[in-house]
C-alpha cells in the first residue's frame, strides 16, 4: 500500500497544459511512495478522455468518475474513501508542487505526532508569472480564522484517520468554502495544524480586472464564517468579520485588487 494518497477533483478542465503540469509536479516528487487519485466530477466535455491520457504517464495514477457534477467537496470525499495511504495530500489542477513538497511534509508529520495536518506557504502566480508570496501563520490558532482561512488548501497533507471523524461538508453553502469549513470543523474537535514556513507549492491566483466570485458565493461564505466561529467559540470576536466577503464584493475593483496585492505579498519583498 502507498503511504500517501494524493487526491484531486477535476471538472470540465479548461487548461489541459496546466493539468499536465500539475500532475507532472507530483510525478517528479523526490518522495515516491504515493498514489494519485483524480476524480472526474461529472465533466460534460472531453476531460475524462484527457484524464485517460494522463493516466498513461505513471502507473500510480488512478482515474475515477461519476456521471453528475456534485462539487469539489463530494469529489474529495469520494477520493478519500478510495485512498489506501496513511496520509491524504491535496492537489489542484492548476497548481504546481515543488519537488520536495511531499518529502518535507511527510517527514514533519512523522516526527510531530501531535500535529494532525500540515500545509505550507506558497508562491502566487498567474499567466504572467510569479506575482506574490502567500504567507500563513506557522502554528494557527482559532483566532487566525477570523480574517481568512490560515491554510492554503492545495498545500495540505492530512492524517487519513481524521476523515473518520470529519469530512468535507457537501452543504450548498460550502460550495466555494469547503476548505474553510473543513479546517474550522477540525479545530472545533481539537485537531491541530501547522504550516511549514517554506514555499512548497506554486499557487495559481488570478489578479485580473474582474472579481471572480459572485455575490451569492460571498453571502454563502458569511454563513460559513458564522457557523465556524460559533463552533470554535469565537463568535463574539468574529462578528465584525462575518460580512467581510460581502463588503469586499461591494468595493471598487481597483481597491479590491490592491487589497489582494497586499495579502499576497510582493515576491522578493
Amino acid at each position: 500500500m502507498p503511504k500517501v494518497s494524493v487526491v484531486m477533483g477535476v471538472y470540465n478542465c479548461r487548461d489541459s497544459a496546466a493539468l499536465y503540469r500539475s500532475v507532472q509536479s507530483i510525478i517528479a516528487q523526490t518522495y515516491t511512495d504515493w498514489e494519485f487519485i483524480i476524480i472526474d466530477d461529472g465533466s460534460t466535455d472531453n476531460t475524462f478522455e484527457l484524464l485517460q491520457k494522463i493516466k498513461e504517464l505513471d502507473t500510480r495514477i488512478r482515474i475515477e468518475r461519476y456521471a453528475k457534477n456534485k462539487g469539489l467537496a463530494f469529489a474529495l470525499n469520494h477520493g478519500i474513501s478510495l485512498a489506501e495511504g496513511q496520509y491524504i495530500a491535496r492537489m489542484d489542477d492548476d497548481d504546481i508542487s515543488r519537488e520536495d513538497r511531499l518529502a518535507k511534509q511527510i517527514a514533519y508529520l512523522e516526527t510531530h505526532k501531535e500535529i494532525d495536518f500540515v500545509g505550507s506557504i506558497a508562491r502566487v502566480f498567474n499567466n504572467n508569472g510569479v506575482w506574490g508570496v502567500l504567507k500563513m501563520p506557522e502554528a494557527p490558532a482559532k483566532n487566525d480564522f477570523l480574517w481568512n482561512i490560515p491554510f492554503i488548501h492545495p498545500t495540505m497533507v492530512f492524517r487519513k484517520n481524521i476523515f473518520d471523524v470529519v469530512q468535507y461538508s457537501t452543504d450548498a453553502s460550502n460550495r466555494r468554502c469547503e476548505d474553510y469549513t473543513l479546517v474550522m470543523d477540525l479545530y472545533s474537535k481539537g485537531y491541530k495544524g501547522h504550516n511549514i514556513q517554506e514555499t512548497l507549492l506554486d499557487y495559481y491566483v488570478a489578479n485580473g480586472s474582474k472579481k471572480y466570485r459572485p455575490m451569492k458565493d460571498r453571502l454563502s461564505e458569511a454563513v460559513v464564517r458564522y457557523r465556524g466561529y460559533k463552533k470554535n467559540g469565537i463568535l463574539l470576536q468574529g462578528l465584525p468579520y462575518i460580512l467581510k466577503p460581502v463588503i469586499l464584493g461591494l468595493i471598487p475593483q481597483f481597491i479590491f485588487k490592491k487589497i489582494k496585492e497586499i495579502q499576497y505579498r510582493r515576491y522578493g519583498k
